[in-house]
């Protein structure tokens, strides 16, 4: 692709590809100077100056990565941007989150499955510790800090021995989340001309259906409130998904997620409607994904343990599930 060439046309450079990467220094185009001025501070280590939170994140390396991966994909396949993008979307959901989303599955399973030890071993405990107590005076409080020291280094204990910590199964967003904000950067630099005036045209003409123009913002907000429905569905699939016992921390979560699908119905109306089409193209990924992954033959293929929750039936179990939650929300209207 020439990395290190220009991409301004007043440079005479020759095209290298639908996004051309911008050469160390260059000085970014009026669209991206608006946007740095309006975080602008202090530079990163230190370095004073004007440069703003915004321009330094959409000339990071792992952005012009996702920029170059972009150019790669279209220049290899052909395909107009808009299917670029939602190409290059499948692609990434696929071939890096789909397994990850497999490993965590593997890694609940297991959760689930000690679940029942862990109570037994809880309950064992909780009696030595009572006798052990009344034989050495302890008061209340004293005994409840034994038990919760000791049921901590079981529990540990068995995580260890089955190889299923928790925080194992967080790996899925840490990957996630900085791969979709990269892509979601790089979308944007070439929308608002940061990699050239050429990049910028093609984008502008590069649509589809009512967004021909992947610079300007869906004016319909179809691409916004698709995207909103998309991500509360699956939210509330993942809600359903599981029958132990909700703590109240998961409850918090799950409406915080469900909080982050409605307000990113407005942000979506705002950006360009290459990122829109991005985020919907992901989302929709993510939801068909999701379903693979209750399919109990797709579950065997990835050996996730068989759990006490799990169903043969599970999407017509996921149908009724939702099907009874609304419809006692709405007998309560």
């Amino acid at each position: 692709m020439g990395r290190g060439r220009a991409c301004a046309a007043s440079e005479g450079a020759e095209p290298v590809g639908m996004w051309r990467l911008v050469r160390t220094g260059a000085r970014a185009p009026p669209a991206v100077a608006a946007l740095a001025a309006a975080g602008a501070g202090p530079g990163p280590g230190g370095h004073g100056g004007t440069k703003g939170w915004y321009e330094w994140a959409a000339g990071s390396p792992p952005v012009h990565w996702a920029e170059g991966g972009l150019a790669a994909l279209q220049e290899a396949t052909g395909l107009p941007c808009w299917a670029a993008i939602a190409g290059g979307a499948a692609l990434l959901r696929t071939a890096v989150t789909l397994p990850l989303a497999a490993q965590q599955g593997r890694l609940l399973a297991k959760l689930e499955n000690l679940q029942p030890e862990i109570k037994e071993l809880a309950q064992r405990l909780r009696y030595e510790v009572s006798v052990r107590g009344k034989q050495l005076g302890w008061s209340e409080k004293v005994a409840r800090s034994h038990f919760a020291r000791n049921m901590r280094r079981i529990v540990t204990e068995l995580y260890i021995r089955d190889n299923c910590h928790p925080f194992k199964a967080t790996l899925l967003p840490w990957v996630q989340v900085p791969m979709w904000v990269c892509v979601s950067l790089a979308l944007r630099n070439c929308s608002v001309g940061a990699l050239g005036s050429e990049v910028q045209e093609q984008f502008s003409s590069g649509g589809a259906l009512w967004f021909t123009d992947l610079t300007a913002p869906d004016s319909t907000w179809i691409l916004p409130v698709s995207l909103g429905l998309v991500n509360l569905l699956v939210v509330e699939i993942f809600a359903s998904q599981t029958k132990m016992p909700v703590s109240r921390i998961q409850r918090l979560v799950t409406n915080f997620f469900r909080a982050v699908s409605v307000v990113m119905i407005p942000i979506a109306a705002t950006v360009p409607s290459s990122m829109a089409l991005y985020w919907l193209s992901s989302s929709l990924l993510g939801l068909s994904h999701n379903l693979l992954l209750r399919s109990p033959a797709f579950r065997r293929l990835c050996r996730i343990p068989r759990t006490p929750s799990h169903s043969d039936t599970p999407y017509r179990d996921m149908l009724a599930a939702l099907a009874s939650k609304y419809s006692f929300r709405k007998q309560h209207l």
